[in-house]
């Protein structure tokens, strides 16, 4: 017989007694697990297999992050000068700025190249010089304005200035333990010479260029440089003419350049002929012994004929009186030795 459908919701028991009952706690009890298993060894074929690819988002290390750049220096702005300077008046790129011993060196710094004039026209600076800006705007105002209006006047063009010294870092004409140059402070330049497109050269201290041409470079020079020594003012500038830009005070200017004229033409004192050598004695003695034979009969002829003085000239009165008598054999031989015995006591 089967179970209604009550008798199969009731639960079997293997007691009938009902549910079991719950006494205490009861605790689940730790089953042990097994040692994880160690890694295995990699075989001889892994030494040669390439490395796994690193994920693109993973972090690198705090000390291989790229350093953070430090903000550049702010480029100085370019002064009004070099501003001014342009390449249509003269070829003078800057360069650094010069902290030498002593205080030589300088700010505004140049390389003066080339002067171009107004005609476009180029003029060498050789060598280049190392100017401040405001030393190489001098010079080429200078050469732009006067120089160039000379040499044309002379019938050619100026081609290039000859450098004899720009910056140097050195006391007062190289004087041991004198004060700075103004050449140390690149504030200074030598010039010596000019030279033309017809391949003449202009020498400022030589005396046989024109003495006008000369002292206009003088005049032109002394208007715009503070100083200016040549030859005369302290022997060291016989050469070249020093210009520079020197701050004195009281705004004092210093120009010290001689003009000097030419040496007159003399002529050069030539040296004496040597005389002739002396002949031997005996050749001597020989010659003077000829020369004595033969004064005696020279002598002998001019004693025998009678001289202009002891002749008895006839005068007209003897003409007029022929009657006279004719003078004495005796007294025509006195008169003569008696005009010998006079001469010879003077």
């Amino acid at each position: 017989m089967q179970a209604g459908p009550a008798a199969a919701a009731k639960p079997l028991y293997l007691i009938d007694d009902g549910p079991a009952k719950l006494w205490g706690t009861v605790h689940a009890a730790k089953i042990p697990l097994p040692r994880p298993r160690p890694a295995e060894a990699p075989s001889a074929d892994d030494d040669h297999r390439p490395a796994a690819a690193q994920p693109a988002d993973q972090d690198k290390p705090s000390e291989q992050a790229a350093p953070v750049d430090s903000p550049a220096p702010a480029t100085p702005q370019p002064s009004a000068c070099r501003l001014a300077l342009s390449d249509d008046i003269a070829i003078a790129p800057s360069i650094p700025d010069i902290k030498g011993p002593g205080g030589c060196g300088g700010t505004d710094l140049v390389r003066l190249e080339a002067i171009m004039l107004p005609d476009k026209h180029r003029v060498a600076v050789t060598p280049a010089a190392t100017l401040r800006c405001a030393m190489a705007s001098a010079i080429a105002d200078w050469v732009r304005t006067d120089v160039a209006p000379l040499t044309q006047k002379l019938g050619s063009e100026i081609t290039t200035l000859d450098n004899f010294d720009s910056y140097e870092c050195r006391g007062f004409n190289r004087v041991p333990g004198a004060h700075l140059s103004e050449h140390g402070r690149a504030n200074a330049l030598d010039v010596r010479a000019f030279k033309l497109a017809d391949g003449s050269s202009i020498t400022l201290t030589d005396p046989h260029v024109a003495r006008e041409t000369r002292e206009a470079v003088l005049q032109s020079v002394c208007a715009r440089f503070v100083t200016v020594l040549g030859p005369g003012s302290d022997g060291y500038h016989e050469e070249h003419i020093h210009l520079d830009l020197m701050e004195h005070q009281n705004k004092f200017k210093l120009c010290h350049w001689e003009i000097y004229d030419p040496l007159p033409q003399v002529a050069p004192l030539m040296p004496a002929e040597r005389p002739e050598d002396a002949p031997p004695r005996e050749v001597a003695a020989k010659s003077e012994g000829d020369k004595g034979d033969a004064a005696k009969p020279a002598a002998a002829e001019t004693e025998g004929k009678p001289g202009d003085k002891s002749e008895a000239k006839p005068d007209d009165k003897a003409d007029d009186k022929p009657d006279a008598d004719p003078p004495s054999a005796t007294g025509t031989a006195s008169k003569p030795t008696k005009k010998r015995r006079r001469t010879g006591a003077f």
